[in-house]
This record gives structure tokens, sequence and C-alpha cells, in this order.
């Protein structure tokens, strides 16, 4: 009978040579004699993506080569025995500490999504906040009441708005615009602007200074709207993003107050 042993060394060195195959399908490049992980790569990549960014062929290509330089240069590092250094044990705990913590807070987001109802309740809670009428005024800002006087003397005798408010106005904003503070809502001025302002017609002008801690105003109303909202769909993402942050910040801070410590925070 015939010995099986050339047949199974035949088949122990064609399985070595798969293994070694495997092997080298895992990794990037030895260094060294060292094995660099495909692995790395991915991970490099993934923080990439994760960042906002768009992974092209030239990136692909840049991790790989900053996987090997990586190695390169940790390599040189442990044999200068850097390892061993009190500020990088130091700076790996700090490391190690952030690592589990992002995983900490990616994991509490995943378990805790912002669901559309939620996104939508605090879409139409603003959208409340925000309706009304919307006003879009003129003015010319001086510092005296005589001047404002002079120069609504000056545009009832036919002298332009706009012109004047670009020389004279003192509101450096609006004034290069011919005084066009563009649409806004009443609150987002001062009391006097604002009472004067409602008070208006369309293209009627205060015919007396409007006096606010500011100086005095000339105040011509050009037009009015009902407040614009944009559509819920265009804000969802944004919407979920605020409440994301809301909620994650909830998270943090019942952590911080069920934690045993004798440390005094400063806020």
């Amino acid at each position: 009978m015939k010995s099986h042993l050339p047949a199974l060394r035949h088949a122990l060195a064609v399985v070595a040579v798969l293994a070694a195959g495997a092997a080298t399908a895992q990794n990037l490049a030895i260094v060294n004699g060292k094995p660099v992980p495909k692995a790395r790569v991915d991970t490099l990549i993934q923080q990439a993506e994760k960042a906002g960014q768009a992974v092209s062929p030239e990136m692909q290509q840049q991790a790989r080569d900053q996987v090997v330089l990586r190695e390169i240069f940790t390599q040189e590092a442990e044999r200068r025995g850097l390892q061993t250094s009190a500020d990088y044990r130091g700076q790996m705990e700090l490391a190690r500490q952030s690592i589990l913590i992002r995983g900490l807070f990616e994991d509490f987001r995943a378990k805790n999504p912002i669901t559309d109802e939620a996104a939508k309740a605090e879409y139409d809670k603003f959208k409340a906040q925000a309706a009304g009428t919307e006003y879009r005024a003129r003015h010319i800002l001086v510092e005296s009441e005589d001047e404002a006087k002079a120069l609504i003397a000056q545009i009832k005798a036919g002298a332009s708005f706009e012109e004047l408010a670009k020389k004279a106005s003192k509101d450096p904003g609006s004034g290069a615009n011919g005084g066009d503070l563009d649409f806004a809502k009443p609150d987002a001025y001062v009391k006097e602007f604002s009472e004067a302002m409602t008070q208006l017609k369309k293209g009627e002008m205060t015919q007396t200074p409007v006096k606010s801690q500011f100086g005095y105003h000339i105040i011509r109303l050009d037009d009015t709207r009902q407040a614009e909202f944009p559509d819920f769909e265009a804000v969802k993402a944004q919407i979920k993003q605020r409440l994301e942050q809301v909620k994650l910040q909830e998270f943090q801070e019942s952590l911080r107050a069920k934690a045993k410590t004798d440390y005094k925070f400063a806020h």
C-alpha cells in the first residue's frame, strides 16, 4: 500500500499558501516585518465621512499613505522608547477617554432618535411665534432733533429720502442702502421705533422726529406682509439636529447630577 505522505504534504502546503494569501489580503503593507492592517484605512475614512468630507479616490490614496507613514513613525518612536514616558501615558489616557465618551454619545443618539412628530411639534411652536405682520421700513438716524426736523422739511420739499439717508444717517448699515431695513417684525426694534412705525400706512413718513436711545429717527414705511416661514421639510433636519443637541445636553446633565463626587463645578 503506497504512503499518503506526499499528498498530505502537498495539501498542507496549499493550506499554508491560502492562509498567507488571506493574511496578505487583510494587510495594507508590511513595514520592517510588521503587518499594517487595512482596517486602519477604513477607520480613517469613516472618521472623514463622519466629519462630512466626501471620500474620493484621491482621499483613499492619501489615507493609505497616511496609515503606512504612521506605522513607520510609530515604530521609530517606540524604538526610541517614547512610549514609556509620562507624557505619552497621560495623552493615551485622555485619548482613551475621548474615544469612549464619543462612543457613549453616539450610542445615546442612536437609541434616542428625534421623531418626525417631535420635530413637527417644535416647528409648529416656532411658526406660531413667528406669525404676524412684517414691516419694511427705511429710516434716517441723526444726533439732534433739529437736524431731524431739517431733513423732514427737505424731504417734504421734494428731496430724496434714500439720498439723504446715504449722506446723513449715522446708521452705516442701512444708510448705505438708502435707509432700507428690509422686512422685520416690530419686536426687532426698540419700543419707540416700532410704535411709530406701526402707526404708519404704506408710503407714509413720520412727520416729527422719533427719539430713541440711539438718537432721532425719521421713518418711512414702504411695505407690509404676513411673516413668511419655511416649509417643514426644508427645516426638518435642522430642527432635529437642535432637538438632538438639547436631548444630549440633558443626558450629560443627568449623568453629572447622579455622579457621586466631592468636586464643585464652576457652573
